[in-house]
């Protein structure tokens, strides 16, 4: 999808369609719209041929202007709507205008509208959510659909400032890294093994001057001590790999981004029940979301020094494979004893917690997983959950979230949980119970993050859609983490 920035009035501007988005309240278009054009407008809401709430109205060959047709959209609320509004509101008229058979299309962006200090915020929110509405996962069908008509967007504004351009930009960067985290997510799991990540990182290698790829094999890792890491691989007849990715944009120490890849997770020996199973491909979607981080970050070539490490397994239940009752030794030197195979993120996670503080000493480390069904109950669809050991590091993650409509939740660590995770045989158990389990989870990897500034997301609620045909991973939260290393580096200049 392209997108071009103009200042031209609506009136002059030839488009197949152009958008204008109008209040609960609104009776008429603004004043910059041409007479013939508002006297009509009028006259379809005065005849109820367009409603208050929030709703589309097509009108062809619209008077007094060039457009071949306007599409009205009602935002259906008073007050300003915040970014994830936005995005829905924007994202279904993308979809509405996608279906008149449009070829390009331009829209006028609401300022009053919306609750945004900056325009360029609006420009790039909008952006966000026209290109992500685009989205499309065709690769496996025999025949593929016909391609979309609509190639193009214009959005018309008061200042093509330098500054809007910019924001234009990332935001078409931010795009193309979620829409990298989706189709890694999409993949099926007979493809997307660890391998396959490996050859991911490979082609961003070669895409980008900056970046450089370090694989840790299955066996390296069990010769390093990665014995939790080790666990989880062990059963699956595809090895797994500890994969990094370092962009060097800047000097100093780096931000850090490990992510969860485990391709596919049957549970191991503790055995998920079969309904829906075929959505534990998705149990990777945190490691795609910091392959989509790291694509966005190379697109807008942005100056900071940021890691992103993946640990990829597949967690099967072969013959090989860790039992509950198990105790492994992890590369930090705790001992974990394994009561549930299926709480093998963790188990990963923890290992490329350490390495990534010994192999590339980061200042903050943000990991990112699809790792409880626990965080699904407490916090539904809606938000990530957002742990730290650092409060500022928290809230940054949170105003990135809020800026972006890619919302967090915080949520506490507290030493009271820590008790759970107690075993009678090793230094930790694996679970600690049913009560709080997203909260346990985040206490466990917090031991092995005691000594930089940490946060964990847990994505397990946010990084698909479940069941029906609008099945997908979401690629979320690439733009929370992108917006907030944006913003870190704003900070620091």
């Amino acid at each position: 999808m392209k997108f071009a920035l103009s200042d031209k009035t609506p009136d002059s501007l030839a488009t197949d369609c152009l958008v204008v988005f109008l209040g609960k309240q609104d009776k008429s278009l603004p004043p910059v719209f041409p007479e013939a054009t508002r006297k009509q407008v009028s006259r379809l809401i005065k005849d109820g041929d367009f409603s208050a709430a929030a709703s589309t109205h097509l009108v062809h060959q619209p008077e007094g202007l060039k457009a071949r047709r306007l599409l009205l959209a009602r935002t259906g609320s008073d007050k300003p709507l915040n970014a994830s509004a936005w995005l829905r509101c924007a994202s279904g008229v993308a979809k509405a205008v996608a279906a008149t058979g449009a070829k390009r299309a331009s829209v006028c962006l609401p300022d009053k509208l919306v609750a945004v200090d900056d325009p360029a915020d609006l420009a790039a929110l909008t952006v966000r959510a026209l290109g992500d509405s685009a989205y499309r996962f065709d690769s496996y069908r025999s025949k593929t659909p016909p391609a979309a008509s609509l190639t193009g967007w214009t959005l018309l504004v008061s200042d093509k400032a330098a500054g809007m351009s910019r924001a234009v930009k990332q935001a078409q960067a931010m795009v193309a890294g979620a829409d990298l985290a989706r189709d890694l997510g999409n993949q099926p799991p007979n493809v997307c093994h660890p391998e396959y990540l490996v050859g991911v990182a490979r082609d961003l290698e070669r895409q980008y001057d900056k970046l450089k790829a370090t694989v840790i094999s299955e066996k390296q890792a069990e010769k390093m001590g990665m014995g939790a890491f080790c666990a989880v691989a062990r059963g699956s007849e595809h090895d797994g790999k500890l994969i990094a990715l370092e962009y060097r944009g800047a000097a100093g120490r780096p931000v850090a981004l490990v992510g969860k890849g485990i391709t596919f997770d049957t549970g191991g020996i503790s055995l998920k029940p079969g309904a829906a199973m075929d959505e534990m491909k998705y149990d990777m979607c945190g490691a795609a979301s910091v392959f989509g981080v790291m694509k966005a970050v190379c697109e807008m070539d942005l100056p900071i020094h940021l890691v992103m490490v993946v640990a990829a397994a597949e967690n099967m239940p072969d013959g090989r494979a860790s039992r509950p009752g198990d105790i492994v030794k992890t590369l930090s030197g705790q001992t974990v004893e394994i009561l549930n195979t299926d709480a093998e993120g963790r188990l990963v996670l923890c290992d490329a917690l350490t390495w990534t503080q010994q192999k590339f000493k980061p200042h903050t480390i943000v990991d990112v997983a699809t790792l409880t069904g626990a965080c699904v109950v407490a916090l539904g669809s809606h938000a990530q959950a957002v742990y730290s050991n650092d409060d500022t590091l928290s809230q940054q993650l949170l105003a990135a979230g809020e800026a972006t409509g890619d919302r967090g939740w915080p949520m506490p660590l507290w030493d009271d949980y820590q008790e759970q995770l107690d075993s009678p045989f090793a230094d930790m158990a694996n679970i600690g119970g049913p009560k709080g389990g997203s909260i346990t989870a985040a206490c466990f990897l917090s031991r092995f993050a005691e000594e930089v500034k940490w946060a964990h997301l847990d994505i397990a609620g946010t990084a698909w859609v479940s069941g029906g045909k609008q099945k997908g991973a979401t690629g979320r939260p690439v733009p929370m983490l992108t917006r907030f290393l944006m913003d870190m580096k704003k900070k620091s200049a």
